[in-house]
């Protein structure tokens, strides 16, 4: 299984809450109403996150699919 890195551009978020909703296993609303990913860190500008399981990819797929202002990216990791 390829690795994926979930990268989330936090500051173009407009709090829909659609990824929350649909992968609450990786994303939450944060107390200011706007998309968190869960156990990521902050690189640059945008947070990030490493997934080794297909379950995982496919998870956040389907968050990548939903936003509608397209802020969350997976890039595989080599």
């Amino acid at each position: 299984m390829t690795k994926f890195k979930i990268l989330h551009f936090k500051e173009e978020c407009i709090s829909c809450g659609a990824c929350a909703a649909v992968c609450p296993d990786f994303w939450e609303m944060d107390q200011e109403g706007m998309a968190h990913l869960k156990e990521s860190k902050k690189v640059d500008n945008h947070w990030d996150r490493i997934i080794e399981t297909e379950d995982a990819r496919s998870q956040n797929q389907e968050a990548v699919d939903v936003c509608p202002v397209q802020i969350i990216k997976l890039e595989p990791v080599e």
